[in-house]
């Protein structure tokens, strides 16, 4: 009800002109998934919505055409040095790993979504070839445009550029923008796409003809007997890397699930001159000590619901393709090995922590007694669904009845009890 006819969507109904991450097509598709996987009717309508607000997305925030994507306010606009929603300094463009991942995100939902579709109706079988053909242009751009696209070979890491007086300089600050290009990961099954014969002419033409734009994408048939295809940003190699500073306890992980900024930014502030002005970022992991944004710079440091809940289903995915043999030392310094699908188990357990009694006297971290300064253990029956929680304590913070995205707690308590449809 509130798309324009130009297929925007806002992001609240106080700034109809502000946008939020185009995460729609995710939700659809989980709903449908979630709730038996026969209401096509239902996916069907939202796909061609969908379609309205993918090309609002590819004209109003791919201005040079380059699958690169500066989307201003994207959910993480307080995670950098300046206000992306509210303008760049004059002359600038920022060239968005996280606004470029949610584009890729995007449109391998939607190939999901059309190869299901595609399964009783072959009309959208072109649809899949076209989201697989944006997929593909996108994930190329990210990691190689101009030479190593926004991928920075010495950290391992992905970081935004900003294009500024003739020069460019890559933001390399450690945040959530830099892994979720993760996210856009999607596998295919091989029977489906043989069971599809235009789409799979249009897999193996790319395969074939266009090394140019396949080549650092992993876009390869699975060891296991040829039956998965996987498509993702980082390959083998760079999600391997990316990984080992996800699940490194002094940067990303905390007890109680992924930061939004690294902790190495306690000790190491990340700082910019930009024509005379010291630009800083420092890592902080509770409520903000920035008036920056209107006083709200949550993003330097908190623990997030939906970033964290979309960073463990990704793992899950790379874990359907990779299988067992895939490792990681998890947490790093740990010598622990562990699949992607036991990291996956890991994050959600300690995410869903930050709910659980676990204190000497049954108290949840979520509770602590700055939350409730009087009759703090009456208090701990009633659970409050916070906006966001602090990365060192799992403190709630923010807002406190946030259910539109913390009361995913209940996905995941449900994939600890082993009892999630997934």
């Amino acid at each position: 009800w509130y798309m324009h006819p130009n297929g925007q969507l806002p992001a609240y109904e106080f700034a109809f002109h502000d946008v939020n991450p185009p995460v729609h097509a995710w939700a659809c598709l989980r709903v449908y998934q979630l709730t038996g996987g026969d209401d096509r009717d239902f996916l069907a309508k939202c796909f061609q919505r969908l379609l309205l607000n993918f090309t609002w997305w590819v004209n109003r925030v791919d201005e040079t055409g380059d699958n690169v994507f500066a989307g201003g306010f994207l959910g993480l606009d307080n995670i950098g040095l300046f206000d992306r929603s509210k303008g760049l300094p004059y002359g600038a463009k920022l060239e968005q790993a996280d606004g470029t991942a949610w584009m890729a995100f995007y449109c391998g939902t939607m190939l999901s979504i059309a190869l299901e579709l595609a399964r009783e109706d072959p009309t959208y079988e072109d649809m899949a070839s076209k989201f697989l053909d944006h997929y593909v242009r996108i994930a190329d751009a990210i990691n190689t445009r101009g030479g190593a696209g926004l991928w920075d070979d010495e950290q391992g890491f992905y970081f935004d550029q900003l294009h500024i007086d003739g020069r460019t300089e890559p933001m390399r600050v450690r945040s959530l923008v830099g892994l979720l290009p993760l996210i856009a990961v999607e596998v295919l099954d091989q029977s489906l796409v043989e069971s599809l014969p235009a789409f799979k002419d249009r897999l193996e033409w790319f395969l074939k003809y266009r090394h140019d734009l396949t080549g650092q994408v992993s876009l390869a048939e699975s060891t296991e007997g040829c039956r998965k295809l996987l498509l993702a940003i980082p390959n083998r190699e760079r999600l391997r890397r990316v990984l080992r500073v996800l699940l490194d306890e002094s940067e990303f992980l905390s007890a109680y699930g992924v930061r939004s900024l690294s902790k190495r930014h306690e000790h190491e502030p990340f700082e910019l001159p930009i024509r005379g002005q010291i630009h800083r970022i420092a890592y902080v992991p509770g409520e903000s000590d920035s008036y920056m944004f209107g006083g709200n710079s949550n993003w330097r440091g908190p623990i997030w619901w939906p970033t964290n809940y979309v960073l463990i289903e990704a793992l899950e995915r790379y874990h359907e393709f990779y299988g067992d043999d895939f490792r990681v030392e998890c947490p790093v310094g740990s010598g622990q090995m562990k699949n992607l699908r036991e990291v996956a188990r890991e994050l959600n357990d300690r995410l869903t922590s930050i709910f659980f009694p676990g204190g000497p006297d049954g108290e949840r971290p979520c509770l602590a007694a700055t939350c409730c300064p009087t009759g703090y253990f009456e208090w701990q029956g009633e659970v409050l669904f916070h906006e966001y929680f602090n990365g060192d304590t799992g403190e709630g913070l923010g807002a406190s009845h946030q259910t539109g995205w913390t009361a995913l707690v209940a996905n995941c308590i449900e994939r600890q009890t082993g009892r999630h449809p997934s």
